[in-house]
């Protein structure tokens, strides 16, 4: 009989999953490995060796660890639910103009829901996953009392919690995260303590799982044929955000090549640095401008999933991150629709580009986040919002 009751460890093959893995057996509870088949490379028509969470070194990999350690290991194979979900929302979302992220979709969207599924097969109580970050049930007498909230993982370097912003509380309330109150270093050197010197020499991949080679627009011509065709020969225009001003300044190879703050591989070359500040799919154009031309100071989430409240009944002070690297920015935000979120950010935030993931924190813990629809100058009017190739991720509780 085990300690603390039967939980099954998402296992990617990497040195996070497999130590949250190690570490959980330690204290007693019945673990049971699951790696996840999301993607087969081969039938993407990429050039690159499969490599990283999908690719059969790594499903052995977490294998040999279960193994070690005597306890059961199963592969899933998700592949179908992978590729309606988010590959078709990768797909979708830049035929609109807009730069997906795929992962936020996978982690909360897919892996979550699939793990859960499986766990109550297994009789499991509990999942976790080798991410770094933290979860607590508040217990005061605030507004949030008894929900469940991601905070920040310590290692600030490694901190996860944008990408889990649309778990819900559901889900959050069956979750385990080990890794949130240790380092990276940490990690690295519990490792090498229990002999897996193999798992810290092992590289890491920051690559989307289906797009290995990093060739993004060759994934999408190879995805929908014709594309390149019906899509080519755009006009780039040159803007000043100051003046008003617009100029036709060449031609590009199709909308959904490009994204915003793009500076380099646009082909073209104007004497000085320019960066896409715009894409407008209507006109099959993409808007070029210097680097003061990428800052806005507002835009509109939609798509929402709340983990500390359940509502907004007030506007709230915030930091606001709108990418993973993005160290935040203080902002005002207001939920002034049921699924909306209108950010008024404090300072001029660059490239925020629509279809990234936005999230909201107070303090350490996720308020909660959503899709970007669009970004605005407060001077300015807003346009209007094409809707999303993909519904909500996740549920407010």
């Amino acid at each position: 009989m085990s300690k603390h009751g039967r939980i099954l460890v998402a296992m990617s093959g990497g040195i996070d999953s497999s130590l949250a893995a190690v570490m959980l057996h330690e204290q007693g509870y019945e673990v049971i490995g699951m790696t996840m088949k999301t993607w087969d490379y081969a039938s993407s028509g990429g050039t690159k060796k499969e490599t990283g969470c999908c690719s059969l070194d790594s499903i052995n990999d977490a294998r040999n660890i279960a193994v070690n350690l005597g306890f059961p290991h199963y592969i899933l194979d998700i592949r179908s639910e992978f590729g309606d979900a988010v590959i078709d929302h990768f797909t979708g979302e830049y035929l609109e103009g807009r730069t997906p992220n795929p992962c936020v979709l996978c982690n909360t969207h897919i892996k979550w829901d699939a793990l859960l599924r499986r766990a109550d097969r297994l009789d499991c109580e509990f999942i976790a996953t080798g991410h770094y970050a933290n979860i607590r049930q508040v217990a005061d007498e605030s507004p949030a009392n008894g929900r469940f909230v991601i905070s920040r993982g310590i290692d600030n370097l490694k901190d996860q919690s944008y990408v889990l912003w649309g778990v819900s509380q559901e889900s959050l309330s069956r979750t385990k995260l080990p890794l949130g109150h240790l380092r990276k270093s940490e990690i690295r050197e519990m490792a090498k303590d229990r002999g897996f010197i193999e798992l810290v020499t092992k590289s890491e991949s920051y690559e989307i799982c289906f797009v290995p080679d990093n060739d993004y627009r060759g994934f999408l011509k190879r995805r929908v044929p014709g594309l390149e065709q019906s899509v080519a020969g755009g006009n780039f225009i040159l803007e000043d955000a100051e003046t008003g001003t617009r100029k036709v300044v060449g031609k590009h190879e199709g909308y959904p090549f490009y994204t915003i703050g793009q500076r380099k591989g646009l082909g073209i070359a104007l004497g000085f640095p320019v960066f896409v500040t715009d894409i407008r799919k209507e006109a099959n154009e993409v808007v070029l401008g210097v680097d003061k031309d990428l800052y806005r100071d507002g835009m509109i989430v939609s798509r929402l999933n709340l983990q500390k409240y359940a509502a907004l009944e007030k506007p709230l002070e915030t930091v606001t991150k709108v990418r993973y690297k993005d160290p935040g920015t203080p902002a005002l935000i207001t939920q002034d629709a049921d699924d909306r979120i209108k950010v008024l950010f404090e300072q001029g935030v660059s490239a925020i580009a629509p279809g990234q993931a936005a999230v909201f924190y107070e303090g350490d813990d996720v308020i909660g986040g959503g899709w970007i629809m669009k970004s605005f100058r407060q001077s300015e009017q807003g346009e209007e919002i094409t809707p999303f190739s993909m519904p909500a991720i996740g549920h407010t509780v």
